[in-house]
């Protein structure tokens, strides 16, 4: 990494990311599949995206705001947007960015170093290769969707270096500049690969427990257990605040949570029962010089369509075993 970036990323609001969860809290789940899943953090993610974007640009710039997108996520990352009743959007954790990059001094004192102004880096939303409209193909979407193909297993890391050799800059259908697949075979392969992590963030698992622990930290904010300002503190010490409070029941029914079903058991008794909805993640990979993904292979077409076409229209019933 450069100097540039490795300073950066060592600032007090940044290095409080190493304990902010990717997995919007399902890890501290008793979900089967998560239980060989290794940490990844909001710290490992930012990094990541900071360096894909500088191999692409070049520009410190850049780079910066991509290492900086997600410095405002709190505890849990977007458990708080269904807290704050932004289940499908999933964009109110990012409201705080600049305020605290400005807030520390360490980032202050390294923009001056670099001779950046904090208005090039506060918003990583102005660069295309950091962050585009979705479903198009950015350093942000392709960190995590690479870190999870190997987080789940979906691919072998030499597997995952392929898919991310095969990229360049090219031009969208405005003359944008898009992270795009050189082949076409690559395109494919990342997404088919994608609908499996477009599945993950949007199965009944996921979306019950978020909105579980959504609830959670309602009522531990309402009943003055936590401040809303624990919430952008370190995730360890959140969870010592829940599990040591009157509430403590409420954490460990959370990390109980194992199965998720659409009807009800009538063995069981569920934590409660909710329609819940979700925003839904996918990519349609830019291939250069041939079009979208979806227009060139039916199949990747049909799987999109599919995954569109899903409502979330159900009742759902969480159970622990």
């Amino acid at each position: 990494m450069p100097s540039f970036l490795l300073e950066a990323a060592s600032s007090p609001s940044m290095l409080r990311l190493q304990d902010v969860g990717m997995h919007c809290g399902l890890e501290y789940t008793s979900y089967p599949y998560f239980s060989k899943v290794e940490p990844y953090s909001r710290y490992a993610h930012s990094l990541g995206v900071a360096m894909i974007v500088y191999r692409f640009t070049g520009d410190p710039k850049q780079a910066l705001a991509g290492l900086y997108h997600d410095i405002a996520t709190p505890c849990f990352s977007h458990v708080v947007d269904f807290l704050k009743g932004d289940h499908e959007a999933q964009e109110s954790t990012e409201e705080a960015t600049r305020s605290i990059i400005e807030s520390d001094p360490k980032n202050i004192e390294n923009l001056c170093k670099s001779g950046i102004k904090l208005d090039e880096v506060d918003d990583y939303h102005r660069y295309p290769v950091a962050d585009n409209d979705s479903p198009k193909l950015s350093a942000d979407r392709l960190e995590y969707s690479l870190a999870n193909f190997l987080h789940f297993s979906f691919a072998s890391k030499e597997e995952a270096q392929s898919l991310y050799d095969d990229l360049i800059v090219s031009k969208d259908e405005e003359g944008a500049a898009e992270l795009a697949f050189r082949s076409l075979d690559k395109a494919k392969r990342f997404g088919h690969l994608m609908m499996k992590n477009a599945d993950m963030y949007s199965r009944k698992e996921d979306r019950y427990a978020m909105e579980m622990l959504s609830r959670l930290l309602r009522r531990s904010i309402e009943e003055k257990v936590i401040a809303e300002t624990d919430l952008y503190g370190r995730e360890k010490d959140l969870v010592l605040k829940l599990s040591q409070s009157h509430l403590s029941r409420g954490w460990e029914d959370f990390t109980r949570l194992s199965r998720v079903e659409t009807k009800p058991d009538a063995s069981s008794h569920p934590f409660f029962a909710a329609s819940i909805i979700t925003k839904k993640r996918w990519i349609d990979p830019l291939v250069h010089g041939q079009g979208r993904l979806s227009e060139l292979d039916a199949e990747f077409g049909k799987m999109v369509h599919d995954f569109l076409s899903l409502s979330f229209d159900e009742t759902l019933y969480g159970y622990a075993e």
